[in-house]
Order: C-alpha cells, then sequence, then structure tokens
C-alpha cells in the first residue's frame, strides 16, 4: 500500500522534492558564505584588536568598545539619525508608492500608463554615484544650477553644503524621487490581481472613483501595505550607505543631521581603522534591527494573525 505524504520519512521527502531543493543551493550558498561565514569578525566588538595578535589572540575587553560609544553620546545620535531618516522614508515611501499605483490603475490611455511607468522607473536604476554628481551640479556654491538662477534673479547664492538644517527635506526628497517608482511596481500589480467585475458592479451601483479607491481598492491593498511595512521596519537602523555617502560624503559640517551608521561605520574602518569601534556598532544595528522585527511581528500577530510573517 503506497504511503500517504505525511507518513514520508525525511529522506523520503528529500527524494521527492529534490528538484525543487537543489534549485534553494544557491541561494542557500549565497547566505551562508556571505552571512554565516563572516560571524565570527563579531568578536572584534569585544577585543582591543592589533594586527600582530590577531582577532581571537588580542586583549578581551568586555563591552568596553559599546561605553565608548554611550559615553561619548555618537550612538545614539547615529541611531537617532538613522531611524528618523527611514521613518521619513518608510511612511512617505508607501504612501507616495500606493498613490502612483492608484492613479497608474486610473488612467485610461494604455500607452500613457507605460510611458509615465518608464519614466518613473528611471531613477530607480541610475547609480547612487551618478545622482550625488547630479546633486552636486545643482547645488554647488559656485557653478550649481540653482545658484545659477538665483544670480540670475539678482538673489544671493544658497549654500546647502554649509547649512546642515535643510539635508533632512533633502535627503528624504532624493529618496522618493529615486524609489518611488520602483516601489509603486509592488502595489500596482496588487491592484491588477483586483477582481475586475468587483470594480465593475461598483461602477453600475453608482460609485465614482474615490469611492471605490476608498473601499476597495485600499482594502484590497492593506496586505500588501502591512507586509511590506513589516519588511521595511526590519531595516529601520540600517542606513541606505550609497545614497548619503555620495550625496554628503565626508563633509564633516553635515554630520550633525547626515551621519548614519553606515557612514560612521565605513569612516571608523576605512578611515580611522578603528575596527573595534567599527564592529561594536555594526553588531548593536544587527541585535536592534531583529529584536524590532520580532516586536512588531508580535504585535502584528496579535492583532491580525493573517499578516504576521511568522
Amino acid at each position: 500500500m503506497k504511503k500517504r505524504k505525511s507518513e514520508l520519512t525525511f529522506w523520503q521527502k528529500v527524494v521527492r522534492y529534490k528538484t525543487l531543493l537543489l534549485m534553494c543551493v544557491p541561494a542557500v550558498l549565497f547566505f551562508f558564505l556571505f552571512n554565516y561565514v563572516p560571524l565570527p569578525g563579531i568578536w572584534v566588538a569585544f577585543v582591543k584588536y592589533n594586527y600582530r595578535d590577531g582577532i581571537f589572540g588580542s586583549k578581551f575587553v568586555g563591552l568596553q568598545n559599546f561605553e565608548f560609544l554611550l559615553s561619548s553620546g555618537k550612538l545614539l545620535s547615529l541611531t537617532k539619525n538613522t531611524i528618523l531618516y527611514n521613518i521619513a522614508f518608510i511612511l512617505l515611501g508607501n504612501f507616495l508608492a500606493v498613490f502612483v499605483a492608484i492613479l497608474l490603475n486610473e488612467m485610461q490611455s494604455k500607452m500613457f500608463k507605460k510611458v509615465s511607468q518608464t519614466i518613473m522607473f528611471l531613477p530607480y536604476f541610475i547609480s547612487q554615484v551618478l545622482v550625488g554628481i547630479l546633486v552636486f551640479n545643482l547645488l554647488n556654491y559656485d557653478t550649481g544650477f540653482v545658484n545659477g538662477i538665483l544670480t540670475s534673479l539678482g538673489l544671493e547664492r544658497w549654500q546647502p553644503y554649509s547649512d546642515p538644517k535643510v539635508w533632512p527635506v533633502l535627503l528624504v526628497v532624493i529618496y522618493l524621487w529615486q524609489q518611488t517608482g520602483y516601489n509603486s511596481v509592488v502595489y500596482f500589480a496588487s491592484i491588477m490581481g483586483i477582481d475586475g467585475e468587483m470594480m465593475e458592479a461598483a461602477k453600475v451601483d453608482g460609485a465614482n472613483g474615490f469611492q471605490r479607491i476608498r473601499y476597495i481598492i485600499l482594502p484590497s491593498l492593506k496586505p500588501t501595505i502591512v507586509i511590506l511595512l513589516l519588511f521595511a521596519l526590519g531595516g529601520i537602523v540600517k542606513g541606505n550607505f550609497g545614497l548619503f555617502y555620495n550625496i554628503v560624503g565626508t563633509n564633516p559640517i553635515l554630520y550633525e543631521t547626515t551621519d548614519i551608521i553606515e557612514t560612521y561605520v565605513y569612516r571608523a574602518t576605512m578611515t580611522d581603522f578603528n575596527f573595534m569601534t567599527a564592529s561594536a556598532v555594526g553588531l548593536y544595528q544587527s541585535v536592534v534591527g531583529f529584536a524590532i522585527v520580532m516586536v512588531v511581528n508580535y504585535v502584528v500577530k496579535k492583532i491580525e494573525p493573517d499578516y504576521s510573517l511568522f
């Protein structure tokens, strides 16, 4: 008598699903090599590292590297900047992505819809290095496009690279310009999955465009929005290094409002060769990010189990 699927042994399941398992091998190897093999390196955060003794031979100092970051106030400043930027990116990014997806759905002309999607997609594929060059040519004090317009109008030149207060707004705007088109595709695909008969029935019943959006489209997008927000919250303490480094660079005047965890770790490693502090900050970032994911997922699971990640 043939065994039922639930009665198959482990090795029988391996043989049965060998094709699917083989397809997973490249992804498993990738994560193992680049995520798990380097893990012993976190020991650097707990030692006073020197080249002669190496990672595991250096003097163990416990939490001294973390104490230095806390006492200097640098860790709190980096965490604040990173989280606040990511909150703005997540909230405004998702709002604009949903808004753009709904606008695309309401367009009647297929040609105009395709052209609009292409134009919005283009910024996403521009290298962060090129974005940094573009921003510099726009905002440069001496030869920038913006200051060229201001001087032609008889106004004073603007010095954004000497004013840290304007950069939170500038960086959020640049991020939204580059990411909104790409992020809207996920929501647009979800809207395309809504039953067309439901939309037609709403039209027949006299529902206008705003009513269809409020009572059909937005409720249908709720699961997608929640899942994407959960994934985004998992990286809320992970900054966009490419965006910040290529646009702000190593301008210490702007560090007050633009220095995030990634840029600090990069400078500590590549400029100051302070591997202990860089490792301590990196470990702190990973632990906090993991804790946030677990807490948020637990809350979501209590409120709406179907929307939780696990």
